[in-house]
């Protein structure tokens, strides 16, 4: 019943060493070529070294300790914060972020059920579930971007209206976590897991588990994560292994699974298979030095050793090349190219192994790259995956010569019987030296497949296994996307995922562990059978119903069979491929499976696009009939400022938690030297932190990561993240602060504002930020339907910095005050209302992404508001829309305000220009009708923002000016139809004035050389769009302008002088 399989994942391993043969697959091919390694070793050396070098002009992260203060008041779990107390002068993370999240849970916000209760509730649903984390792990920036994109798009679901599902999950990590319980044994009571029973060892990782295992859900509640806590998910729970069962069984039943010889991933320091997503490729640039478990002296890799066969029956021999020699007592065959002229003559000869006395035979094949090394290429199919798919071809044995404890297996010979592989490695060499078949060793670019949870260097063997027959599954999942069922986002990542499941191989499922879920199948033996060698199984979802179908299929009666079930336990990827229906209670048919299930959607990293989307893809199709979520968000890998993934092995890993709460760089190098790194690689992660943090990282609240993780553009290029733009989120959160410092004063000192539906700006600068408001929600409803959430945080940054607070806060100051005129109080209460309103739809805006600080200043506001008092919370609040504010969009005040923005612009230069503090002069501006319409609509504002006392506008062309121009002034253009003239007659430095001028004389002059230059090409005209060249002639003419204007100012000031 044995089968031959396809092996279990050519692309990792056909990177380790020196592989003479091209592969079908372009991809691996590029891989594989030593160039690539050497390339990539290069960009790394580069990387180390930028970060080793002491002449780097980058002093890290400059920041300087804010004061934290405490909510200091009595609160119990889950109770609400008091609002009412004093409001605090500045902005604390610690402050804000104290007791909002019990709150929001014991309320059950997070939960569907309340959607019925919400006025505003639509017959829709969204849910989705969190990639799970590992159980033994700790979450880093990788997952808080996960979580920051993930909360944001359930939030603004759930404000919207809809019935929101999302599930927290934790995977019991079969390997990670059976290691991290072993070394605590060994450490603590001196036992290994060989000690223990297998039921006794299970009791001490669930002990551990119940201790230890709760970390990354407390770092998932500090994150703000609105997750549905009551349906938590662990792979290990009795549903689940339920459903692991029933899955496992199913497709068995349908012939999905099978058992096989195949070659696989093995550690020899765990001695289980492993899944493709535990091998990391270490880069080797040449012959390196490397530590291994197991051995005393370090291991020499990365290099190639040439070594002879001589022939059988003349005079000759053939060379071959490898970076494993150890492996040759397992050679079968040596491979030539059909048309390499150097062994045309060999076809069909054979030569004589000098240890086993074998004969290999030389045959030929197309695979073979004869530009390579030698041409020649040693077969050992039982140790290499290519080599096991050319003895399929052309019907190869194979020779298993290390064990899987990493021992080199009686077929060796005694010489070699038990010695450790990478010994027998040294002594292979010496034995080829004396029979004078040493051709020779030189340095080999490679990647070496490392197991990530031991450390060990991984060694294929080929094994007896659980297999998982993927090639169908696969072509109904590239089926699902070409034919729009299934939607991938960005769509880039469309055509690879053709492109792997195209080239799917069967997958191993085994793997011999405790810890995990125990493959639901039995061994039969039979009663009197005389046949010992031949396996026989059945499987079932008990012992019983086993017992039951190997009563049928062998047709015997119960007490002639024994059943013993396989100890092994199935991949942990085979487990969380079923997360997105298991969690919902499949294989029952719950309430829950009916309403959520297809999945809303699946947001992850793009790194697991194949490891874990394919696989649910091709589960969760096969199972239950239906695509497991209709659309498949990716997002990038967050790498550090030196372009290097984010990894515990470079001790690049940042704790989201040391950036909400802030870290001394000391501790975090404690954490570097706890994580048992390589020592170069500790040595470059310490000096790392130095030049990166050298005061450590200050505390940044969690609304402030959220905020800069959703600002990256994250489905596109990696992100290269910045812990400056977290501290500058940081600030930005203080500015939100301030200015809701600022409304409630205003509020305080004014009746109470009007509802939004019944406030009608008034004056052109509140239209124009009523208006703006309104551009900025229609742009954050494009941004969430496209899921890009950085054009939202991009719309909300700037709308409330640059249009909320520098422009219009400080244009209606002066209305504000108390002792404003009388005759001014209708406008002052519009204002009042505009402003109110406007900092409340921001606030509701940001709270997907802010829900900390939004909630804490929405509720200060909340006693001004007209609020369904039910929904007592910013989080349950209606997301703003369009709809609501179509009378407040004013498109003619918004494209007006530019020219505004401009005037106010270079006044603000005139006043620099002439040194101008305390003083308010008056402004002169020659300019078209058209402006000049603008110009008076807007006359209050500019006077208030450019700080001069009045505004005076002079249009020759339609006849109007109400002042004459003034004689001593500063000059500047807008554009080549506005000139401004500011008032300069008192206490110039004409000297400084002049050497200002001369300044930008200067830099204006060679703007305006380039310009010309540009517009002078042969090719302009032809290649230059008409609206382009008009823009260009028009900047041309504006610079022109100035660079007259300067003139006649330095002219008045000699004359002056």
């Amino acid at each position: 019943m044995w089968k031959p399989v396809h092996v279990a994942s050519p692309r990792i391993w056909s990177k380790f060493g020196c592989r003479l043969c091209s592969e079908n697959s372009s991809n691996t091919q590029s891989l594989s070529h030593p160039r690539t390694q050497a390339e990539k070793a290069k960009r790394r050396q580069a990387r180390e070294k930028a970060i080793l070098s002491s002449d780097l002009n980058d002093d890290g992260l400059s920041w300087s300790d804010k004061e934290k203060i405490k909510y200091a008041a009595k609160l119990s779990p889950g109770e609400k914060k008091d609002t009412t107390l004093p409001f605090p002068q500045s902005y604390s993370p610690e402050y804000v972020e104290f007791g909002w999240y019990q709150w929001w849970e014991k309320q059950g916000f997070f939960s569907p059920e309340q959607h019925s209760k919400q006025p505003h509730a639509v017959d829709k649903h969204f849910s989705l579930c969190i990639p799970p984390p590992n159980v033994t792990g700790t979450l880093h920036l990788g997952h808080a971007l996960t979580v920051a994109i993930e909360d944001a798009l359930a939030r603004w679901r759930r404000m919207q209206g809809y019935k929101v599902l999302w599930v927290p999950g934790c995977d019991h990590a079969g390997i990670a976590t059976q290691s991290v319980v072993e070394r605590k044994l060994l450490r603590e009571q001196g036992k290994s897991r060989q000690d223990f029973s297998r039921e006794e060892f299970l009791k001490q990782v669930w002990m551990w588990k119940n201790e230890k295992g709760d970390e990354i859900y407390h770092q998932l509640r500090k994150l703000g994560a609105s997750l549905d806590w009551s349906r938590a998910c662990f792979t290990m729970d009795p549903a689940f292994s339920s459903a692991v069962t029933e899955a496992f069984v199913r497709l068995c039943d349908s012939g999905l699974i099978y058992r096989a010889e195949g070659l696989i991933n093995w550690s020899c320091t765990l001695e289980s298979a492993i899944s493709d997503i535990e091998v990391d490729s270490k880069e080797l640039p040449g012959r390196t030095l490397l530590s291994v478990p197991g051995y005393q002296q370090k291991v020499e890799f990365g290099t190639m050793v040439t070594f002879a066969y001589p022939l059988e029956g003349q005079e000759g021999e053939v060379a071959v090349s490898t970076t494993r020699p150890e492996t040759m007592l397992g050679d079968v065959a040596i491979a030539v190219h059909p048309d390499d002229p150097r062994y045309k003559h060999l076809h069909g000869k054979r030569c004589r192994h000098p240890f086993t006395e074998q004969l290999l035979p030389i045959v030929t094949d197309t695979t073979v790259d004869m530009t390579f090394g030698t041409g020649a290429v040693k077969l050992t199919p039982a140790h290499d995956h290519t080599d096991f798919l050319l003895s399929q071809k052309h019907s190869l044995p194979r020779l298993t010569v290390i064990g899987g404890n990493g021992t080199m297996t009686s077929v060796c010979g005694q010489w070699l019987e038990g010695v450790k592989r990478f010994d027998a490695r040294e002594r292979v060499i010496s034995a080829l030296m004396e029979r004078k078949l040493f051709r020779g060793k030189k340095d080999h670019p490679m990647s070496l497949p490392i197991c990530s949870r031991s450390g060990d260097v991984i060694e294929p063997l080929l094994k007896k296994q659980w297999f998982v027959r993927c090639q169908e599954m696969a072509k109904k999942a590239v089926q699902a996307v070409e034919e729009g069922d299934l939607q991938i986002i960005p769509q880039f990542y469309s055509k690879m995922w053709k492109s792997w499941l195209s080239n799917i191989s069967d997958w191993c499922v085994s793997r011999q562990l405790w810890w995990g879920h125990q493959i639901p199948a039995y061994r039969v033996t039979l009663q009197n059978s005389m046949n010992t060698e031949e396996e026989h199984w059945v499987w079932g979802r008990s012992a019983a119903e086993a017992q039951q179908r190997a009563t049928i299929k062998f047709g015997v009666n119960p007490e002639a069979i024994t059943l013993t079930q396989d100890p092994d336990v199935l991949d942990t990827w085979f487990s969380s491929g079923l997360f997105p229906f298991a969690m919902l209670g499949w294989p029952q048919q719950t309430k829950d499976l009916t309403q959520f299930y297809p999945n809303s959607i699946l947001e992850t990293g793009s790194d697991l696009i194949f490891f874990w989307v394919a696989r649910m893809v091709m589960l969760g199709t096969e199972l239950t009939g239906q695509l497991p979520f209709k659309q498949v968000l990716f997002h990038s890998l967050v790498r550090d400022k030196y372009g290097r993934k984010m990894s515990k092995s470079l001790g690049n890993v940042i704790d989201p938690l040391d950036v909400i709460s802030g870290v001394s760089l000391e501790r975090l190098q404690e954490k570097v030297k706890e994580g048992n790194l390589d020592p170069r690689e500790s040595i470059v992660a310490i000096e790392a932190q130095k030049k990166d943090f050298p005061k450590g990282i200050p505390e940044c609240g969690t609304d402030a990561l959220r905020f800069a993780l959703c600002s990256y553009r994250a489905q596109g290029e990696d992100i290269s993240l910045s812990m400056s733009h977290v501290l500058s989120c940081r600030h930005f959160c203080n500015k939100m602060w301030q200015t809701v410092r600022f409304t409630l004063a205003t509020l305080n000192d004014a009746s109470l504002p009007t509802p939004l539906a019944e406030t009608y700006p008034l004056s052109s600068m509140d239209k124009w930020i009523c208006s703006r408001l309104y551009s900025t929600v229609k742009e954050c409803e494009q941004g969430f339907e496209s899921y890009e959430l950085y054009t939202v945080t991009s719309a909300l940054h700037s709308f409330w910095l640059h249009c909320l607070c520098d422009v219009y806060l400080e244009s209606i100051k002066p209305l504000l005050k108390p002792e404003g005129c009388e005759e001014r109080v209708g406008e002052r209460q519009v204002a009042t209302s505009v402003l109110y309103h406007s900092v409340s739809v921001s606030l509701a805006l940001l709270s997907p992404f802010m829900p900390f600080l939004t909630e804490e200043l929405w509720q200060r506001l909340l006693p001004y508001g007209h609020f369904d008092k039910t929904s007592c919370s910013l989080c349950v609040q209606p997301y703003p829309k369009t709809s609501q504010l179509e009378h407040w969009y004013f498109p003619k005040e918004e494209a007006d305000f530019s020219l505004v923005q401009e005037v106010v612009r270079v006044t603000r230069l005139l006043r620099a220009q002439c040194q101008m503090t305390k003083e308010k002069p008056d402004l002169y501006a020659v300019c078209a009708p058209d402006q000049m319409e603008i110009l008076l609509r807007f006359r209050s504002a500019i006077c208030t923002l450019g700080r001069i006392s009045t505004l005076h506008l002079h249009c020759p062309e339609a006849g109007f000016s109400d002042c004459p121009s003034a004689k001593a002034s500063a000059v500047g253009v807008v554009d080549h139809s506005l000139c401004l003239h500011l008032s300069a007659q008192n206490g110039v430095n004409a000297d400084k004035q002049r050497a200002i001028l001369c300044q930008r004389r200067e830099k204006l002059a060679f703007k305006l050389k380039q310009a010309l230059a540009r517009t002078q090409t042969h090719s302009y005209i032809e290649k230059v769009p008409q609206k382009v060249r008009q823009e260009m002639e028009n900047k041309i003419t504006a610079m022109e302008q100035e660079m007259k204007n300067i003139e006649d100012q330095l002219l008045a000031l000699k004359d002056a002088k």
